[in-house]
């Protein structure tokens, strides 16, 4: 049986790492409340965003020859040969599966185009993620570390502005975003999003089509469809940091709480090794005064 004095000192190392993750759950609590704050509001303007966005692309598509064929944005190539992949991870640990889901599912999507002999440039924000496939000795053609723990705007447009501009010059036929987005305070949604070229399925030509509350000249419609497609794209990225810091205190409030459930379950282990190996030291003790007066008679 173990020595006393190994116990407690288990039961006081334990006990600290139990302070510890919780303390851990209530920061990541508080700023999940602020990141699910932001990411509920930027959600309702990506989804604002996209309509408007629909809504002028589907004029053009219904409403002119050819429609959006011509349109780099909106077409979509069959086999493409190079294509951006971007996949957000978390600059830090201790959140449970979080950051190898994302790397997995980009695993998996590098896989795919390589098998169909698609080139890959693979551009990561996040340490765990870029540290994992350097470890591996994947190439990184673009990284960015400090971005998905603090989003900002500025330095997201500056980040996916190559990827666009790239798309355009044709250097590349499509851009994907893999990430772990925020559902729920005990749940995250794994996302593979191709936000360039832009799907034109949605768009449906109907005689009984609504009449839309924009006024645009006609001739205005392509310079503003392809303003907001730019803007459409650095905000996809910069909403995919919001939505990831979300999931990432999720995560880490929910692995930080089981943590520390493990440790209290573990003390209460040690407390009855601890109380066993007590009253068999006290047990072997009385044997032997026993023993002594025994032997004395």
């Amino acid at each position: 049986m173990a020595n006393l004095k190994d116990i407690q000192r288990k039961i006081k190392s334990v006990s600290s790492t139990q302070k510890t993750t919780r303390a851990m759950k209530l920061v990541s609590t508080a700023k999940l409340r602020r990141a699910e704050e932001l990411a509920k509001r930027s959600r309702l303007y990506a989804q604002k965003m996209n309509q408007v966005l629909a809504e002028i692309a589907g004029r053009i598509e219904c409403n002119k020859v050819g429609g959006l064929e011509k349109n780099r944005f909106f077409t979509s190539i069959d086999n493409p040969k190079m294509v951006d992949i971007i996949f957000v991870t978390a600059d830090k640990g201790l959140c449970g599966g979080f950051n190898i889901q994302t790397i997995k599912e980009a695993k998996r999507l590098i896989a795919s185009f390589q098998n169909d002999k698609v080139k890959i440039r693979l551009r990561g924000v996040g340490k765990k993620g870029i540290e994992f496939f350097k470890y591996n000795e994947v190439e990184m053609y673009d990284e960015v570390v400090g971005l998905s723990s603090k989003p900002n705007k500025e330095k997201s447009d500056d980040f996916i502005k190559a990827s666009i501009d790239d798309f355009i010059e044709g250097k590349t036929d499509a851009v994907y975003i893999v990430y772990n987005g925020y559902k729920n305070m005990i749940t995250q949604e794994l996302h593979v999003n191709r936000i360039l070229p832009i799907d034109t399925e949605e768009f449906e030509c109907n005689d009984a089509q609504p009449k839309s509350m924009l006024e645009i000249e006609a001739e205005d419609e392509e310079r503003m469809l392809n303003s907001l497609v730019d803007t459409y794209a650095k905000y996809n990225m910069y909403y995919t940091l919001i939505d990831s810091v979300a999931a990432e205190h999720s995560a880490r409030m929910q692995a930080m709480d089981t943590a520390t459930n493990n440790a209290k379950e573990m003390v209460k282990s040690l407390n009855v090794e601890f109380n066993k190996a007590r009253q068999a030291a006290i047990t072997t003790e009385l044997i032997e005064i026993i023993s002594g007066v025994e032997s004395m008679k």
